[in-house]
């Protein structure tokens, strides 16, 4: 589905069209707020990124990209009660390879504040959690803080992809692309990209399943970082999925969860 498309359920709108929806009033309420020019003045817009590739293969670290997440449209309210500083630093200690962090207000309680937050308290690299559909939103991302930006392939089309990817490389960011099937992937590969991550929730229904990551995972090419997300609670099945060929695995819910996620993380990791 382009984001110029509809995708239904029984005829219904889903929670997918209602956020890209949502997201196109919104991107041009901020283009007319803050233009790209005060954008790029940002002090975060000159500074280098972390590499995404680097951490996410580091030995030293874990492979998790974890996740800051209030709410969700599936579950309501996951975990309103801790801050941005406590659970990223926690995360970060506990060995996180990279951060998480939902930037989608209306249906996700996030805030653009939460990745400045993020990205000023940790020394890993900080991927911002939203739906793009524009180019300012990834100038955005890089006056934000964020190293690495997401791409959903379900909402982009093949030169929206690239378009989008194109222009966060030039600007010294990684790209994640996620995509839930075979269909998704073949056709939203491109060079620009660093990471292909199989989300194992449908974003149609919310539906979930560890599954398809293990269909996919031989299909994505070998240049390509490969990333488990969603559905991932079971200290088991990460070393599956590694075994199976997945570098990186991206964790938000079971920790968020937990009062102190942080250390929901420490303890996790210590299974595997």
């Amino acid at each position: 589905m382009s984001n110029t498309e509809s995708n239904t359920v029984n005829g219904q709108a889903t929670i997918l069209d209602r956020i890209v929806a949502k997201k196109k009033q919104e991107i041009e309420a901020d283009r007319r707020r803050t233009p790209i020019v005060r954008l790029e003045e940002s002090d975060n817009f000159f500074r280098e990124c972390y590499s995404f590739r680097d951490s996410i293969l580091d030995p030293a670290l874990t492979g998790i990209i974890a996740e800051f997440k209030r709410q969700s449209p599936s579950k309501g309210i996951i975990n309103n009660k801790v801050s941005v500083k406590e659970v990223t630093n926690g995360y970060a200690s506990a060995g996180a390879s990279a951060l998480s962090v939902l930037t989608d207000r209306s249906f996700f309680g996030g805030k653009k504040a939460d990745v400045i937050e993020a990205r000023k308290r940790n020394k890993i690299p900080v991927l911002r959690k939203e739906f793009m559909l524009d180019e300012y939103q990834v100038v955005e991302a890089k006056a934000l803080g964020a190293d690495v930006i997401l791409l959903i392939a379900a909402i982009l089309r093949p030169d929206e992809i690239q378009k989008l990817a194109r222009l966060a490389k030039g600007l010294g960011m990684s790209v994640l692309l996620e995509v839930h099937n075979r269909e998704e992937l073949d056709r939203s590969l491109f060079p620009e990209l660093d990471a292909v991550g199989v989300n194992n929730r449908n974003l149609a229904d919310f539906n979930v399943s560890v599954q398809h990551s293990y269909d996919l995972v031989e299909h994505i090419p070998a240049e390509f970082l490969k990333i488990s997300e969603s559905g991932l609670s079971d200290p088991t099945t990460i070393t599956e999925l590694r075994s199976a060929g997945f570098n990186g695995f991206l964790i938000g819910e079971n920790f968020m969860k937990q009062q102190d996620p942080g250390r929901a993380m420490a303890e996790f990791v210590k299974q595997f």
